[in-house]
């Protein structure tokens, strides 16, 4: 009898955390489906992943089309089962909230919250169906901490904790297991981004494929066994 090599599907998934994620489950025997916004970094991903001997399909989309989400996740999954599903697509943000417009607000919650909650609809009636499924949540040591400045992103990520929490416990009777990573600074194209004015030390950050290492373990537990949530901050002194 041959057993099929196990599937997952990463968003954000064509750089950072996403990417070391991809290539650190590619060389445990994953077969993949990768979902980003650009089709080039994703092309890019999926030949490297391929040439460690999986496969890997590739979906350019915007997780801010929220209506979008669901029916073209459930069309790239296909019949196949899926066994794992990690949530890593997000956003950074910094602003105070006084001045903090409306819909930069709305960008955070959509895209860090809301987002998750339809990729999580989307895989859900799939996993009961199989009676097995691992979820993961990339959320950050900011759903715990306070950062002024990082209002927006804070909410968001504690929001990501909270709803976490909630599906594991209403999903564990159906055999679907959730659990949430939340490092602490990793030293990514997050920090680059026009969303995100500050200055820190990069180098004493995380690198992501230390938090893909993390996940990677929290993917290996034994059958029976979840991890809730792991937290993981770097030891150079950065948040």
């Amino acid at each position: 009898m041959t057993v099929s090599s196990p599937r997952a599907l990463i968003t954000g998934a064509s750089s950072g955390i996403g990417r070391a994620t991809a290539i650190a489950l590619a060389k445990s025997g994953y077969n993949l489906l990768l979902v980003a916004r650009s089709q080039d970094k994703l092309d890019a991903a999926a030949t490297e992943v391929k040439a460690l001997g999986v496969s890997a399909q590739t979906l350019s989309l915007d997780l801010l089309k929220l209506e979008e989400i669901q029916p073209k996740l459930k069309a790239f999954i296909g019949d196949g089962k899926l066994d794992l599903l990690i949530n890593n697509a997000g956003i950074g943000y910094t602003g105070n909230l006084a001045d903090m417009p409306l819909a930069d607000w709305l960008q955070v919650m959509n895209l860090n919250v809301i987002s998750v909650f339809q990729c999580v609809q989307a895989v859900l009636p799939q996993m009961r169906d199989q009676g097995s499924g691992k979820i993961i949540n990339i959320a950050s040591i900011a759903a715990h901490s306070n950062f002024p400045n990082w209002g927006a992103y804070c909410a968001s990520k504690a929001a990501l904790l909270s709803l976490s929490k909630v599906l594991s416990m209403e999903e564990s009777g159906n055999g679907i297991q959730v659990s949430v990573v939340s490092p602490g600074s990793v030293n990514t194209e997050l920090w680059d981004t026009e969303t995100v004015d500050a200055d820190f030390d990069r180098s004493a950050m995380l690198k992501p494929e230390m938090v893909a290492q993390a996940i990677l373990n929290v993917v290996q537990m034994p059958q029976g066994s979840v991890v809730e949530e792991i937290i993981v901050m770097p030891s150079g002194g950065a948040f």
